[in-house]
């Protein structure tokens, strides 16, 4: 994925000339959302956000797949950037290329499936003993009724320039995919105001993003820092933030498949400036293998305002959902 244009942040004269073309965009996805998807038997959360990327889905449900663990949880999603087309059981040992980064980082919590068409998807998942789904992005993804969507937004970039695409980040208006959402979750804090443009009866769950406690071991370190993720800033921060010592920052698009150049050149600024490669494990399984134990990684969670909300959540999601499973 391709860096976001600069004009999405904010609005102009570019985001109104395109416009047009946003209210066709926005009428296409309406009209394909419209279409009714097949309802499985058990309960289907779906953790998605109106934006193109960044927004955190990846990180919430690796959250939701921890705590429904023993519960027969498993992780559908398209699989971004891998060339599997059909329905796919990830393998923890399947090659990036094959299914994606995001899905590798699933597969290590809960069994996951890839797939453009995730009522098939879901079918397999279930043939193969899934009580609960939680889907990876998928709110503008019609095939798959779903029994809880979750709308995830960063506090930091929230809407944008509140424009459809191509002249702004959305993929489609606000109000279209809240009024099908159950709860936000919003990551950090507020800074956009993106919570005063929703429905005041959609519940708001607050988190932040923290780093994982390993990080502690790089304070007052040298470290050369590479992120190729929608808002490698949102990596690059909590460095600072820990004390490390940023001798260089290297952004790189979202998912981008590293040239054997580019990691020999960020290996070789490392050594050059006494310091320490590091990386996120989205961008670490797309090293090649002999590489990554030359990389230090550093991981994210969530930190919940008050946990007991989400778990209240998904409680109420399954005890609400009745199976005709056998």
């Amino acid at each position: 994925m391709l860096r976001a244009p600069s004009f999405w942040s904010r609005d102009g004269v570019l985001p109104r000339t395109l416009s047009p073309l946003s209210a066709i965009a926005a009428a296409l996805t309406a009209r394909r959302i419209a279409r009714p998807g097949w309802r499985a038997p058990v309960p289907v959360i779906c953790c998605g956000n109106v934006t193109v990327g960044g927004a955190g889905k990846t990180t919430l449900v690796l959250d939701l797949a921890h705590r429904l663990s023993d519960r027969g949880v498993h992780i559908l999603l398209r699989g971004y950037g891998g060339a599997s087309r059909g329905t796919h059981r990830v393998n923890p040992d399947d090659p990036v290329s094959l299914v994606g980064d995001e899905a590798l980082l699933l597969a290590k919590v809960a069994p996951t499936w890839t797939g453009h068409d995730r009522a098939a998807s879901a079918r397999a998942a279930l043939q193969a003993g899934a009580r609960i789904l939680l889907m990876d992005d998928g709110l503008q993804n019609p095939t798959l009724s779903k029994t809880c969507s979750i709308l995830v937004i960063d506090g930091r970039t929230g809407f944008g320039n509140g424009r459809v695409l191509p002249a702004g980040p959305l993929r489609e208006p606000v109000a279209a995919a809240a009024v099908r959402c159950q709860a936000v979750v919003l990551i950090g804090a507020d800074a956009t105001r993106t919570i005063s443009q929703l429905p005041p009866t959609l519940p708001v769950l607050r988190t932040d993003l923290v780093q994982d406690p390993s990080i502690a071991t790089l304070a007052g370190r040298r470290v050369v820092a590479f992120a190729g993720i929608a808002l490698p800033e949102k990596f690059f921060d909590p460095l600072r933030q820990a004390g490390v010592t940023l001798v260089a920052t290297r952004p790189f698009p979202d998912h981008h498949a590293y040239t054997p150049r580019e990691l020999d050149g960020l290996l070789r600024q490392a050594r050059d400036q006494n310091a320490i490669p590091v990386t996120t494990p989205k961008d670490a399984v797309r090293l090649p293998p002999a590489l990554r134990a030359q990389v230090t990684v550093i991981g994210v969670g969530l930190k919940w305002h008050d946990p007991n909300q989400i778990d209240q959540l998904l409680e109420k999601v399954v005890a609400d959902t009745p199976s005709v499973m056998p």
